[in-house]
């Protein structure tokens, strides 16, 4: 496709983005000591390599009182200078421009690594921390404002091209700006105009120190999505505020509070793509400066549209880029179906935030390891004919990574389709981007040339024909019944989620207006994405679980609050801390464990959330007989979808 708008060149004052596509700022985890490590400079390097237009870094500390997560970059001190030069050089390296992000979170943090108070406009606690902060003096006022300076003329140091001043999602200026955590009487609290003040003070104190040799941007959040927060007509008045200094090169957007509504901030597949563009196509309507627009772009003509149609003048792309690194090369080249899309799935980028560990991609092995070269494990040895069994996420991987070493390789699957487990996942209507994982999967074997066989079983009859130099097993799990569920028809009808979903269930599964209990013992999509479907089948669904919440880590890929709001719509009962302790003719008994309480339930069917097993008895006969073998993914151990990627990364590299 002819782009008409994607690679123009924006003046963003004394910078240039060499096209429209933004890699805006998220969090790393990649800050060591409070320093920017190799990492930070290969990671961004990368996406400059690949074609971005502009970088922005993740938001560098203002000041000792702001420290909300172990890893942040400390940008108050000096010693972050070769690491910042470091960073900047490695994008420079390809023509690319690249901005710090710097920010006070404010009261959106907390003082267990600082041992200092946390500082807010007023003394309001934020839901997620739950820290009553101190509000800040007007001489405390004016050392946030210093700070932002020094950070700002440490980043010129640095090498960076521009300055962007983090006041949307968690800042402190945000704090200010917010009448839901501004409740001050004074000359920083009230009007807009007053909430306003300590931003225009950071801009004049920050282009004071930068002058005209950096360009300056503000991040200013459209909707809070709180009650008595920031609505789109406060932010609009905000960039008007921000505009008429007249020393503002850009506005970027956002959406929603990292704490209160970060689901929104971070959508995941649940949320359309282009949700928050509503945010820079008001902003652009009331001001002149140029706008970045965000929110789940997935692929070039999604962010095309958004500057055809006048919505804004820069598209950020996150996910999509660590995802693919090259997305803009591709898309420039004209390779738009090479790219490798995000899903959107939130479990090793965001999820992975959530859990105090770096930055990586469910898909992309090599995010996160940038640093470390091109591959995981690389093999010098002869072209080898390589037999890969299953082509699930851990038989393509391996495929990949085998065929990007100049193996001869081959995949058996004994479906007539590829993908596995994941491919039966997608196939949930609100699941289905998931099946993008497959398709950039299968995309990259056909470039690499690996053959892919369906309909193919493997045997050890099969492997002493062909005869090949090595076999990668990944035959992945099965399902299994719990010691609890009786292995005669006593059980009465029983599922297990998998059969609900490729429609091998037992005389079809449940039917409209039978009832059905749901036992969710992964904790994740599985019970709650059948829950779904059977309830929208016009079952009468109640998911039970031994945890304290079903579904608990939904709440780590920031799935958990639109899980709630369907699951109330759709009339699911959710009932926790509940063990299974026997099925017979349909009646199901149940312990409740914190009471030790005896309860019961009985439905038309139960349907199974629980581990499965691996299916390894191939790996054992060929390992018996004494071949090249090994095995890769759930047929090791059943986990999720990044393991098995990982897993056939090493494995295939490894050959």
């Amino acid at each position: 496709m002819a782009y008409r708008y994607l690679w123009t060149p924006l003046p963003l004052g004394p910078a240039t983005a060499r096209n429209r596509i933004v890699f805006s700022a998220h969090l790393t985890n990649y800050a060591r000591d409070g320093k920017p490590t190799e990492q930070h400079a290969a990671y961004y390097g990368a996406r400059a390599a690949g074609g971005a237009g502009l970088i922005i870094t993740e938001e560098h500390s203002t000041h000792p009182t702001d420290w909300p997560y172990e890893k942040l970059i400390h940008g108050f001190h000096r010693d972050v200078i070769p690491g910042y030069q470091a960073m900047t050089q490695a994008v420079h390296r390809h023509g690319v421009p690249i901005f710090a992000q710097i920010n006070h979170n404010g009261g959106q943090a907390s003082s267990m690594y600082s041992r200092l108070p946390v500082w807010a406009p007023s003394p309001v606690a934020d839901p997620l921390f739950r820290e009553v902060p101190k509000a800040v003096t007007h001489a405390e006022i004016d050392e946030i404002v210093a700070g932002y300076a020094l950070v700002a003329e440490h980043c010129a140091e640095g090498g960076f091209d521009g300055i962007e001043l983090q006041c949307s999602h968690s800042s402190i200026v945000r704090g200010f700006l917010s009448p839901a955590t501004n409740r001050r009487t004074d000359e920083y609290g009230g009007s807009i105009e007053n909430r306003s003040r300590l931003l225009v003070d950071i801009v004049v104190a920050v282009r004071r120190v930068i002058g005209n040799r950096l360009a300056l941007g503000v991040r200013i959040c459209g909707d809070e999505l709180i009650e008595g927060g920031t609505t789109i007509d406060d932010a609009v008045r905000i960039a008007e505020i921000a505009e008429a200094t007249g020393q503002v090169d850009y506005v970027n957007t956002s959406i929603g509070v990292a704490t209160a509504s970060l689901f929104m901030i971070e959508a995941s597949m649940h949320i359309p793509p282009g949700y928050a563009l509503f945010i820079p196509s008001a902003f652009r309507k009331a001001i002149d400066l140029p706008v970045v627009g965000v929110g789940r772009f997935k692929d070039p003509l999604q962010a095309e549209r958004a500057l055809a149609e006048g919505h804004c003048d820069l598209v950020g792309v996150v996910r999509g880029q660590i995802a693919d690194a090259d997305f803009a090369a591709k898309a420039r080249a004209g390779a738009t179906d090479d790219i490798r899309l995000c899903l959107s799935c939130n479990q090793e980028c965001v999820g992975r935030m959530g859990l105090n560990r770096w930055l990586g991609c469910i898909e992309n092995p090599r995010t996160g390891r940038e640093s470390q070269g091109v591959a995981m494990r690389r093999s010098a040895g002869a072209r080898k004919r390589v037999l890969v069994v299953g082509a699930g996420p851990a038989g393509l991987q391996a495929a990949i990574a085998a065929a990007r070493n100049g193996h001869d390789v081959t995949v058996c699957e004994k479906e007539a389709q590829p993908g596995g487990q994941v491919r039966i996942a997608a196939s949930v209507p609100n699941r289905a981007e998931l099946g993008d994982m497959v398709r950039n999967q299968v995309n990259e074997c056909r470039r690499l040339g690996v053959t892919i066989e369906y309909g193919v079983a493997v045997w050890p009859g099969l492997i002493d024909e062909r005869r090949p130099d090595h076999v990668i097993v990944a035959t992945g799990a099965e399902p299994a019944r719990p010691w609890w569920v009786p292995g005669d028809e006593s059980a009465g009808r029983v599922a297990d989620v998998r059969e609900i979903l490729d429609g091998s269930a037992p005389d079809g599964g449940p039917q409209p207006g039978e009832s059905v209990v749901v036992i969710d013992e992964l904790g994740f999509h599985q019970a709650t994405s059948v829950a779904e479907v059977l309830a929208d089948r016009g079952c009468a669904v109640e998911i039970v679980t031994n945890g304290m919440v079903v579904g608990q880590d939904l709440g780590i890929t920031l799935d958990m609050e639109n899980w709630w709001m369907r699951a109330t719509a759709k009339g699911i009962v959710q009932s926790t801390d509940l063990v299974p302790m026997g099925l017979v003719d349909g009646e199901l008994t149940l312990l409740h464990h914190p009471t030790g309480v005896n309860t019961t339930r009985r439905a038309d069917w139960v349907v199974l959330a629980v581990p499965p097993q691996p299916v390894e008895w191939l790996y054992r006969d060929l390992h018996t007989a004494g071949w090249s073998v090994e095995r890769i993914g759930d047929c090791v151990a059943p986990r999720r979808a990044h393991a098995a990627v990982v897993e056939g990364e090493r494995a295939g590299a490894g050959v």
